[in-house]
């Protein structure tokens, strides 16, 4: 139980010098902004940079993965993830086979890699309404990749850090944003497990 305690000090003891540092490269202004942030912005960074922090890498700190279940083909996943994107009346709007790409310029067999996007038009717009850096997220992307190892996973972009990270959204925004976050986040739980 020591330890645990002592590294969690440690842990705590990190960030303060973490936040003191950031504090400090961005002045003495940077509290001021910060506490305009919405209140969901911390707990959104620390998660994370506490994966930043395990992994090593932003990609993964940035993202959300499912695994899929074993036995399940693409094409299950796919036909799942299609049908609950019908269901919620979420558009799909293109697929990027990007596996068939690699093989085609490389001539050589390559591991399942596809992207598909959903959109919600109208909850788009609005976000482009609110920045234009919006536009970078759009649509929502999610991914089906084969690890080297021949598993199956599900990604997509944290979208917490586009709804919360920042100043807050309008609550309608927010409303919409959020809703469109529990859909893209459905059609992977259910797509990775085949369940209609």
């Amino acid at each position: 139980m020591k330890v645990i305690w002592n590294l969690l000090a440690l842990l705590g003891l990190a960030v303060l010098v973490l936040m003191i540092i950031v504090l400090v490269k961005l002045g003495p202004s940077a509290v001021g902004k910060l506490a305009k942030f919405d209140p969901a912005a911390g707990a959104t960074y620390a998660t994370i940079g506490k994966t930043l922090l395990q992994t090593g890498s932003a990609a993964e700190a940035t993202v959300w993965k499912v695994p899929v279940t074993a036995g399940l083909k693409p094409e299950e996943v796919e036909q799942t993830m299609r049908f609950v994107a019908n269901e919620h009346n979420i558009k799909n709007v293109g697929e990027l086979p990007l596996y068939k790409e690699v093989e085609a310029i490389s001539g050589k067999p390559f591991r399942f890699l596809k992207i598909y996007m959903f959109c919600n038009a109208m909850t788009a717009a609005k976000m482009v309404e609110m920045s234009d850096a919006f536009s970078a997220y759009l649509p929502c992307r999610i991914s089906l990749v084969e690890d080297p190892q021949g598993k199956l996973w599900l990604y997509t972009l944290n979208m917490d850090l586009m709804i919360h990270g920042g100043e807050p959204l309008t609550p309608e925004l927010t409303e919409e944003a959020t809703r469109v976050k529990d859909i893209i986040l459905d059609i992977m739980k259910r797509g990775a497990s085949g369940d209609f």
